[in-house]
């Protein structure tokens, strides 16, 4: 303790000063001085807080005077050198106000971060909050051991230089914890760069040492009882490859004995708690409570803990340290041996003298059955011991405490070793052969440690932190001192505690240490004669002292405290020793070899130093190492550790255990103190309290105190000379201050003065303020009642004068009234003007009257207009309307429909639906057929009968014929009664016909009556139905107004849930790209190995090799779905269209080669042997055939199960693992059965070699030219080796002889073509079938699709196995010399998607300068077809230069580049039409569909994809071409879905581009692949502009002062002028931020991007700069202030007027920042009453509890007029939110993406209009 010097304080000690007082309860109380203090007062006169007077007595003659306080505003810093006044008062005050009010248990004292446990858990230490400390300096952000780690993190990187951070404390301080969260976050931001997963493993070491080296004390539940230093390896950048750790200090003594209320190592009740587990039954274990080892304590359980889920954890962490199970079960089996030796019954005899064991003890058979040990030796040598002398050697008996001591030395011994080998495994497991460029230590270790009863431990603690604590003074005195001299102070010695020697007391020579050890060698050495001895020896020194009651004891003075030792058991302790009997036993042991390394060896070769409780009986030690004594080892260790520490920067860690009671935010100001003296943070402030603590820059100075600046001195420009000048004038004393070179260094409580006068100054001005305001307020007050006096007399006089004279004039009228009233004139007149008046008013009435009634009528007759005109508009709004509502449901109906008719078509399309269908259709057809039946029987029965009738009638007719000819010739006469008769029949029909009208009139008559009556009723219905419908809708409004908050919360609901689904869907976008981003560089590798092999072996290659990469393709296909995973590609319908494209491909060059085959084997097919072979080789090969087919049904069998149960993802994986290992299975098949086939055309070529003698003899010559003898001509002109030019010249010589033998062929099998074309034929039907089966497929689910694809393709390759035999011996040249081609030109550094020609004809464009001499670029078609090559390639030649895309290399001279369409540059397409790219593409793909090139479609869309997904791989940081290639992408699959064909898409079509549809493709598949390419992109965009902008964020928003003047500046601590803080000025204002986001706007609108897409970019980029900005703050106190909120709104209103301005007001951006100006509004509300915790609780809606409580508590006041949060009000507000459901998490997810939309956007652009200018270079695309 010291107090200020008497001379120096006096001048502050006035009236209203604030000190510290010395008090007996709280250590340090608060008074304030009622009287100013004088010189030579004797006392001080105070008030206490509590309004209680006190006279507080002054030392004259030790001239000092009570610690001052600090101002209000410096109260709750982040760091306590900031502090005006420092001292220990105002350290605890600052920590206890930290702590209790504001909940903040960190915080920096210089470099030292204090660290007070909560006892309680808190949302701080997430992954979000690593990720907002990560990057930040230290001082930015409020204290954290975030901030500490990635303050060593950051300088490790830049200083390249090796860090440690030392953690240190009482135990239940948090040391662990504190540890462990710095190590989590190295593993977070260090994270490992390969797959090994270290940063896991050093994580996972964590629970295994809780569980071997922590235990349950009265101080903690978890206390570590060792020190650990754990170094952590990085590599050059800086990413974790391994660790490292060195134990200290494992309190042996608790394996055997634990006090009241304490436990054993938690180990031992873990396997307690998990004694029932089947592997555990052997173990012999039960509960805890029944071994002497675990129930010494008490309780064995802890509250809230689960020893067996902690077992779990534990045997977890050892799998994943790569401990294997057997060595697992042998430490659980040592352990419970442990348990067992401790229940050993000792029986006494002979008086005590001798003892032994029972024969039968069961505990003792337990430990030697699990150790392997000896039953009768064990037994014996327990109770024995050997002596050994010169002569001879004795067996002497031992008594029961001696034989307690040495089974529980042993116990302890076995534990140590068995501790210390799996310490020593972990580092194995943590270490790594990669080199270590730097490491990072974390040092978790006792703090000063002095009790009641202090022994051998509590003394190599308290030594370990007397060097500690001399490593931490001279490293505050250096950076004390690099500081002075870099800032050019004038350097003064300060005089700091220095603990040397303290040190020289414990390890000099012939120190406590030495006299120890020398004592230890002594025969009969004791700790009485030990004590002797050091009294003696240092009775003198300073730091030590003798006890006056003690002769045993003594007291060492440390740096923290004095503590007395008890020497007792210090040579035993020293010792360390173990009977060498028992060892040797162990050594004998029959267990594994893991389990004697751990319990035999007595030798300890690590680095942990282990300590023991006496043992009474001492032993000759078991070899020589075991000679050092512990002590010795220890010290040793020790200047190990501090050789480490003193090679690395050091960042100290301090805990402090608030209470003993372990409650949480309970604050012993006692305790406090007691740890803050002994862990030298007190030090620090001494330290720094004697130079110049308080440090200010100049810039900051002067903006804090500029108001006691004279108007003349800020007329300067020179800030640094009006500091000076201020400073000159203000302290008079030079020697209190210093200037350096860019700050301002002061002596302790000068800040304070500073305080004091610009307090002064503004007391002073606003006393002036308030004076000037009251006396204006007055004289305003004195003026109005002055105003208002004069008019209340004016209205009383008037009110008086009007009386008077109404007085007077009544007065006179009744005296005139009393003389006139008798005159008659007067009555008369008085009448007549009375009639006169009634008249007239009654012809005015009747006036009025009629005019009323003229006006009412008028109005009547324009309200029955107004009537049928509303009327009328009524009826038209509502038919507009009807007719709108019947369009819009015909719209929605026939999406509907479509939908429908969709989902019945894909369900008519699948196998079940069929099925059902069949059915149906069987029965259908049973009953059609019986029906048919039925019908042919009748129709026979009726045919029969019409037979008859006709027979009869043609009878009949014959009879009345020639009854007619006689009654005519019998009555020939009677011809005028046939005229008669003919006559009235004529009439009758007349009569008829009128009969006929007049019904057919009444029949009208009765269809119009019938029709009214209908329209009636229609009328009378609709008006009901009318009546109905409006009585439902008042139900329906009724209805809805009380359901409509219901439906507008699901509405809600469903709009989240929707966008939640769409987030999930475009993250497994995301998550695809990478696999894909993988797949591919994977893909690249293994292209280079394969180069690597193609030119070792394409010397050696023949024809058999090329035959089996023809099922190459289908393999990396399989491989492509292995990576990828099933879901992906399931849904990845490129994967699926490539496999039927190569299906296709395939089988057209096979009708090709089959053609040319057949020809070949009609020529040279040998008879008789050749045949019967060939016949029997394809017996065996239709039997191999009969095998896949089995396979293949099994296959669908499978898939069937699979898709009818639809079982979760697990039967779905190992369904579909069995369809992969099966098409390899079968792929493994086709390949020996292919080898077969090469054999059986060796065969036949040797049967056919003597016909074709002659031309296999040039072939083979021109082989042998081509690859046996190359020419050495000079080929330099094309590549180094001239492989490129020796191919050209074979495939010359090769296309000649080709020709020739092709001219030949075709002469001899003219004849044979008609035989040939039934072949070509049936083979075109079943091209035909291939066809409707892909049609069919592309109907199919994705995985229906992929499943029958495989189907397809296996039985494809099964049959060409069966009818491809052997091909032309010219194409297995042709093939051999164009696989030297493919060589050379991969060697010519072109990418793998330009080698195969038969995968896209990409190798032609290279032909091309291999031409003949005087052969143009015409011919190349033709040159090419010479050699094979499908026809097609060509056609496709054009479009594939579109895509081709070079490796960089260096251009000749002369050399031209091959333009390429995805190599454009924005710029170079500014001037043109937006998107031309897009619309280029789009062309070209209506060419080939107008050509119905399948091929060709489906090469140029892939290239399409690939060839943007490099490019944007290439330009992955540049937001330019990534929005130019996203605005391309949208409008290419914009066109796909405008020119589709469907007319949903053609609505807002012309004519003319209607014709511009596509007629033969539907390409839906691709757009969906577009649209995920587009989500990738965007996503990409995104990532590009948040990089971009957030930098800029923090500087910009917070920190930037928008308004001049508005924020005040506090003194800085120490973390501010820090090696945290970057050189160099990095703020940004908000205008830079503006001048980003218009270049953003720009480059989007320029290129053409969608309008909703731009303003979803600016929504996703404002909610991150609401989340960065709101995450800072919630992490930073310095921020958290009125004016930064006043700064906040001011800067967020500047970020919505540019929204307005660019109108992207509806894109809501502006609302992902209302979490954001609630915060700023937050920290301008008033927070002193309930009604403004209501309207905080009212006006914060988007922010969370947690977000709001942590911002009042992080509240701070930058001025004196500002008041504090209370922690009154804080509650209060809780209250308020209690019921919210808010999240748990503090901060905001600022990597959080919403869903992005692509809303459909037709072009109005045509495609003929679309011209391309010559700048562009793209003369290979023409216009047809």
């Amino acid at each position: 303790m010291f107090f200020w010097n008497l001379e120096a304080c006096s001048q502050l000690c006035f009236q209203y000063t604030r000190v510290w007082i010395p008090d007996p309860d709280e250590v340090w109380r608060s008074a304030e001085i009622i009287k100013d203090y004088k010189e030579g007062d004797k006392s001080l006169h105070l008030k206490l807080e509590d309004e209680t007077l006190y006279e507080y007595p002054i030392d004259l003659q030790g001239n000092e005077l009570p610690f001052l306080r600090n101002p209000d505003i410096l109260v709750g810093e982040n760091d306590l050198t900031a502090l005006s006044y420092l001292h220990e008062p105002a350290v605890l005050h600052n920590l206890k106000v930290r702590f209790l009010e504001s909940n903040h248990i960190y915080t920096y004292c210089g470099i030292v971060l204090v660290a007070i446990n909560p006892y309680e858990q808190l949302p701080i230490y997430e992954q979000d909050v690593i990720y907002a400390y990560s990057g930040q300096n230290m001082g930015d952000m409020d204290p954290h051991i975030f901030a500490v780690a990635e303050e060593a993190y950051k300088q490790m990187a830049r200083d390249e230089k090796n860090q440690s951070i030392i953690v240190s404390g009482e135990s239940g301080a948090g040391k662990t914890v504190s540890a462990k969260y710095a190590m989590r976050f190295f593993a977070t931001v260090g994270g490992s760069a390969s797959d090994t997963n270290i940063e896991a493993k050093v994580l996972a070491s964590s629970p295994i040492m809780e569980a071997i080296g922590n235990a349950k004390t009265t101080r903690n539940d978890n206390s570590s009882r060792f020190g650990k230093y754990i170094q952590i390896g990085f590599d050059k950048r800086y990413h974790i490859i391994g660790a490292n750790m060195r134990t200290y200090l494992l309190e042996k003594s608790r394996v055997v004995f634990q006090a009241e209320d304490e436990r054993n190592y938690h180990i031992f009740y873990q396997l307690c708690a998990s004694a029932s587990l089947p592997e555990f039954k052997d173990l012999g274990l039960t509960c805890a409570e029944d071994f002497f080892y675990t129930s010494q304590g008490g309780d064995t359980s802890i509250d809230g803990v689960d020893d067996a889920d902690d077992f779990e954890k534990t045997r977890h962490a050892f799998t994943l340290l790569g401990v294997k199970e057997s060595h697992q079960t042998t430490i659980f089996r040592i352990i419970a041996a442990i348990l067992h030796l401790g229940n050993l019954e000792i029986q006494a005899e002979r008086d005590g003298d001798a003892c032994s064991v029972s024969s039968e003890d069961e505990h003792l058979n337990n430990f030697c059955g699990l150790l392997g040990v000896e039953y009768s030796q064990m037994q014996h040598w327990l109770c024995h011991r050997k002596l050994v002398t010169t002569s001879e050697t004795y067996v002497k008996s031992m008594s029961v405490q001696q034989v307690v001591n040495a089974r529980n030395a042993l116990a302890k011994h076995i534990y140590a070793r068995l501790f210390n080998w799996i310490v020593q495994h972990i580092n194995k497991a943590l270490h790594t052969t990669v080199k270590q460029h730097s490491f990072i230590g974390v040092l978790d270790i006792y703090g000063f440690e002095t009790f009641e009863v202090n022994s051998f431990e509590q003394f190599c603690i308290n030594y370990a932190n007397e060097k500690l604590q001399q490593q931490f003074n001279s490293h505050v005195f250096k950076l004390e001192q690099e500081e002075y001299m870099k800032e050019g102070i004038p350097w003064t010695l300060i005089d700091f505690y220095d603990n040397q020697p303290c040190i020289d007391l414990i390890e000099a020579k012939l120190g406590i240490l030495d006299l120890l050890d020398e004592e230890c060698k002594v025969p009969k050495g004791t700790d009485q004669n030990w004590a002797q001895k050091l009294y003696d020896r240092h009775a003198s020194s300073q730091h030590f002292q003798k006890p006056r009651m003690s002769n045993t004891s003594f007291i060492v003075l440390h740096f923290a405290d004095k503590v007395e030792y008890q020497s007792e058991g210090f040579l035993e302790k020293n010792r360390d020793t173990v009977y060498e009997e028992q060892i040797n036993i162990l050594k004998a042991s029959k267990v594994k070899a893991m389990s004697r390394e751990v319990i035999s060896t007595a030798a300890f070769q690590s680095v942990s130093f282990m300590l023991a409780f006496p043992c009474c009986a001492t032993a000759r030690p078991a070899n020589k190492e075991h000679k050092k004594t512990v002590g010795h080892q220890f010290r040793n260790s020790l200047h190990l550790l501090m050789e480490t520490l003193n090679a690395t920067t050091p960042h100290y860690v301090r805990c402090i255990k608030p209470n003993d009671e372990k409650l949480p935010f309970k604050f012993d100001p006692k305790r406090a103190v007691q740890q803050l003296r002994a862990c030298g943070v007190l030090e620090t402030i001494r330290i720094s309290a004697a130079g110049f603590p308080s440090r200010w820059s100049y810039h900051d100075f002067f903006n804090r105190y500029r108001v006691l600046m004279k108007k003349r001195d800020l007329s300067k420009n020179d800030k640094k000379q009006i500091c000076q000048t201020l400073l000159e004038d203000l302290i008079k004393d030079p020697d209190k201050f210093q200037f350096g070179r860019t700050k301002i260094f002061f002596r302790a409580g000068q800040v304070a003065y500073l305080e004091k006068l610009r307090a002064d100054k503004f007391r002073a001005a606003t006393i002036m303020i308030q004076k000037t305001v009251r006396g204006w307020l007055q004289r305003v007050k004195y003026k109005r009642l002055r105003q208002a006096a004069m008019v209340i007399q004016r209205y009383t006089r008037g009110h008086l004068a009007r009386r008077l004279a109404e007085h007077l004039r009544r007065t006179r009228a009744a005296i005139i009234f009393q003389k006139q009233y008798r005159m008659l004139r007067i009555l008369r007149a008085f009448q007549r003007v009375r009639n006169a008046t009634i008249t007239i008013q009654a012809f005015a009435r009747g006036m009025f009257v009629r005019r009323i009634y003229r006006k009412i009528l008028a109005e009547h007759k324009a309200t029955i207009l107004q009537k049928y005109v509303r009327g009328w508009l009524a009826r038209t709004r509502f038919h507009r309307v009807r007719g709108a509502t019947i369009v819009l449901q015909c719209y929605y109906r026939r999406m509907k429909a479509r939908q429908e008719l969709k989902a019945l078509r894909i369900e008519a399309r699948s196998a079940q639906h069929l099925k059902k269908l069949n059915i149906g259709m069987e029965n259908k057809v049973v009953q059609l057929q019986r029906k048919i039946d039925e019908q042919n029987k009748e129709y026979k029965l009726l045919n029969e009968q019409l037979s008859m009738l006709t027979s009869a009638h043609s009878s009949e007719v014959e009879k009345l014929k020639k009854e007619l000819v006689q009654y005519q010739q019998s009555h020939r006469g009677d011809g005028n009664q046939l005229v008669s008769l003919q006559e009235e029949m004529e009439h009758l029909r007349l009569e008829l016909e009128k009969a006929h009208g007049e019904r057919k009139v009444v029949e009208d008559s009765y269809v119009k009556e019938k029709d009214l009556l209908r329209k009636r009723i229609s009328d009378l219905e609709e008006e009901n139905a009318l009546l109905k419908q409006e009585k439902e809708e008042l139900n329906s409004r009724i209805l809805c107004q009380s359901e409509g908050k219901k439906k507008f919360e699901e509405n809600i609901q469903m709009k989240k849930e929707l966008e939640e689904e769409r987030s999930r869907y475009q993250n497994l976008v995301k998550e695809y790209s990478r696999l894909e981003q993988r797949y591919d560089n994977l893909r690249d590798e293994m292209t280079i190995i394969k180069v690597t092999k193609l030119k070792l072996s394409v010397f050696y290659s023949n024809y058999p090799s090329i035959s089996t990469s023809e099922i190459g393709d289908t393999e990396d296909v399989i491989q492509q779905v292995e990576e990828v995973g099933m879901e992906k590609a399931a849904m990845d319908m490129t994967l699926f269209l490539k496999l039927q494209k190569r299906v296709r491909e395939l089988e057209q060059e096979r009708k090709k080669l089959q053609t040319q085959l057949e020809k070949k084997e009609q020529e040279s097919w040998p008879s008789g042997s050749g045949s019967e072979s060939t016949k029997e080789s394809l017996q065996e090969l239709e039997s191999e055939n009969k095998k896949l087919k089995n396979e293949l049904n099994e296959l669908r069998k499978a898939i069937a199960d699979r898709a009818t149960q639809n079982n979760s993802s697990n039967d779905i994986q190992d369904s579909y693992n069995l369809l992969l290992n099966q098409l390899k299975s079968a792929n493994e098949e086709l390949e020996v059965r292919k080898e077969e086939v090469l054999i059986l055309r060796t065969q036949i070529m040797k049967a056919a070699q003597q016909k074709e003698t002659g031309k296999n003899m040039v072939i083979e010559r021109v082989m042998d030219f081509l690859f046996l003898f190359p020419k050495t001509e000079d080929w330099g002109y094309l590549n180094e080796d001239g492989e490129l030019g020796l191919a050209y010249q074979g495939l010359k010589q090769v296309a000649r002889l080709l020709e020739a033998q092709l001219q030949d062929q075709r002469r001899e099998h003219e004849e044979e073509v008609e035989a040939l074309k039934n072949q070509v034929d049936a083979m075109q039907e079943e091209l035909e079938k291939q066809q409707q089966a892909f049609l069919q497929t592309l109907q199919l689910s994705p995985e229906a699709q992929v499943e029958f694809g495989l189907q397809q393709e296996i039985t494809r390759l099964t049959n060409e196995n069966l009818v491809r035999m052997l091909p032309s011996r010219a194409l297995v040249l042709w093939l051999f010399c164009f696989g030297r081609l493919q060589q050379v030109c991969l060697s010519c550094s072109w990418t793998s998607g330009s080698v195969s020609v038969l995968q896209g004809g990409m190798q032609v464009a290279k032909l091309k300068s291999q031409l003949p001499q005087g052969c143009g670029e015409r011919a190349l078609p033709g040159y090419i077809s010479s050699f094979g090559v499908p026809s097609f390639t060509w056609q496709l030649v054009n479009f594939k230069r579109i895509f081709l895309i070079k490796k960089k290399k260096k251009k000749k001279p002369n050399q031209k580049t091959n333009p390429n369409l995805l190599d454009l540059k924005p710029q170079a397409v500014s001037a043109t039409v937006p998107c031309l790219p897009a619309y280029i593409l789009y062309m070209c793909i209506r060419h080939a569909d107008y050509i119905n090139d399948d091929q060709k479609v489906h090469s140029l869309l892939t290239s399409t994809i690939n060839g943007i997904k490099k490019v944007l791989k290439k330009h992955n940081d540049d937001f330019q071409m990534t929005s130019f290639w996203l605005a391309n992408t949208c409008r290419l699959l914009h066109c796909l879905k405008q020119y589709s064909g469907d007319a949903g898409f053609m609505t807002q079509n012309t004519p003319k581009q209607n014709e511009h549809c596509l007629k033969n493709f539907d390409l839906t598949e691709y757009r969906q692949v577009l649209s995920h390419l587009s989500i990738q992109i965007y996503q990409q965009l995104i990532k590009i502009a948040e990089g971009i902008l957030q930098p800029m964020i923090v500087s910009a928003v917070l920190e930037n002062e928008s308004i001049q003047g508005l924020s005040g500046v506090k003194p800085m601590g120490y973390r501010n002028r820090s090696s945290s803080m970057a050189d160099g000025d990095s703020s940004y204002s908000l205008d830079a931020i503006i001048r980003q986001l218009n270049t953003f706007h720009s480059i989007m609108c320029d290129q053409g991007l969608d309008p909703e897409i731009v303003q979803q970019v600016f929504k996703q980029l404002f909610y991150m700069i609401n989340a960065v900005a709101l995450n800072n703050l919630l992490l930073r106190k310095d921020v958290c202030s009125w004016s930064t909120g006043m700064q906040l709104r001011f800067n967020i209103s500047q970020l919505e007027e540019w929204l307005r301005g660019k109108n992207l007001q509806q894109s809501g951006a502006a609302q992902t920042l209302e979490p954001l100006i609630q915060a700023a509004q937050l920290l301008q509300l008033k927070k002193k009453t309930s009604e403004d915790a209501e309207a905080i609780c009212s006006l914060c809606t988007s922010l969370t509890t947690q977000q709001i409580v942590k911002i009042l508590n992080l509240y701070t006041p930058v001025n004196e007029f500002e008041e504090r949060v209370t922690v009154a009000f804080i509650r209060d507000i809780q209250m308020h939110l209690q019921e919210r459901n808010d999240p748990p998490q503090l901060l905001l997810d600022f990597k959080h993406m919403f869903p992005v939309l692509f809303p459909f956007n037709p072009s109005s652009i045509t495609m003929d209009s679309i011209h391309l200018p010559a700048s562009l270079n793209l003369e290979f695309l023409h216009k047809v």
